[in-house]
């Protein structure tokens, strides 16, 4: 690991400008720090190599979790165990103590923070390795399109990038229609949950995320009004070991209920099969209206694998991806 400065933050400003602020002979400024489970192990592979380490923890309000009528607000530096104990959080959103609680094991939990599980580094093996110089890390190939692809993409394949992003919370995030808060040098702004990461592009195969250079994530907000009181939430997720694993596939299932059970508004979300959480727009639009019983969710099961692309090594997923949306929609029911 190469040598680096440490920096306490007081405020998000002062995290702003300890971000932006240059270190001399370091072409990597900075970077922001919670709990470290993952900044660490990409500072270890030299895939990222700050001049300063800006840490978060020391922001007071950063740590906080707050209800309010209207929802929940989960500060950046909050543990995913204090979230997932908090008990608002158990109450109105289930689903997001559940995607919490596949993650890792209690140690990492413990660590672990709402913003960093966001800001997760692609896992592709290719991209891990020290001494493989892929398409994300300056090369020009891709080796995980041709080659060992058994976690990667079934969606969005046709990306120069076929990565998948590995974070839990994101696809129930964005199927609650969460909103990201941030701060960076042109002030705060929120970002809806639905376009915080971004699918790698032909002029920008490097960045995961919407944020702008020395912006830091502050806050998720998560609306639970009144009118959605009957709205439902799960998180299902397949992973090869039984703790301490990445999905293999995953998925996020919201439902807004009517009083005579039929589905108000539904968001399906899957995790662990494309760069970003896949939205299943079809699978949404054809539930609404309708009755959770055993003619429409297997309808909604087989719809989702629609327009999927597996690669040589993943067309297991397909199966999979089927049997966790139906898991989840008969959960739900």
């Amino acid at each position: 690991m190469q040598a680096f400065e440490w920096a306490n933050a007081k405020t998000a400003e002062d995290a702003v400008k300890l971000l932006g602020t240059p270190v001399a002979d370091f072409d990597e400024t900075a970077r922001p720090i919670g709990g470290g489970q993952d900044l660490h192990t990409t500072m270890k592979a030299y895939i990222s190599r700050p001049g300063r380490v800006v840490n978060l923890k020391t922001i007071p309000a950063f740590g906080d979790i707050t209800a309010d009528a209207n929802g929940i607000t989960i500060g950046a530096t909050a543990t995913l165990t204090d979230i997932e104990n908090h008990p608002d959080v158990k109450r109105l959103l289930p689903g997001l103590v559940e995607a919490i609680h596949s993650i890792a094991t209690p140690q990492i939990r413990n660590l672990g923070t709402m913003g960093g599980n966001l800001g997760q580094r692609p896992r592709c093996w290719y991209f891990r390795l020290e001494d493989v110089k892929c398409l994300k890390r300056g090369g020009d190939t891709c080796y995980a399109k041709d080659g060992e692809n058994k976690y990667n993409a079934i969606f969005g394949t046709d990306a120069p990038c076929v990565m998948v992003h590995p974070s839990d919370l994101a696809p129930l995030l964005v199927a609650l229609q969460a909103k990201i808060h941030v701060q960076g040098p042109a002030g705060p702004r929120a970002v809806p949950a639905t376009g915080f990461l971004r699918m790698p592009s032909a002029d920008n195969v490097w960045q995961e995320t919407v944020l702008n250079p020395n912006e830091i994530v502050t806050a998720v907000r998560i609306d639970v009004t009144p009118a959605s009181m009957n709205m439902k939430t799960t998180y299902l997720k397949f992973k090869e070991r039984s703790s301490l694993d990445f999905a293999m596939a995953s998925v996020a299932a919201v439902v807004w209920l009517n009083a005579d059970k039929t589905v108000n508004a539904a968001s399906v979300v899957l995790g662990g099969v494309a760069a970003v959480p896949w939205r299943l727009e079809a699978v949404n639009d054809f539930l609404k209206g309708k009755p959770l019983d055993e003619a429409t969710i297997a309808k909604a099961a087989d719809m989702a694998i629609d327009g999927a692309k597996p690669l040589s090594q993943n067309g297991y997923k397909l199966p999979l991806v089927k049997t966790l949306v139906r898991r989840a929609l008969t959960k739900l029911a």
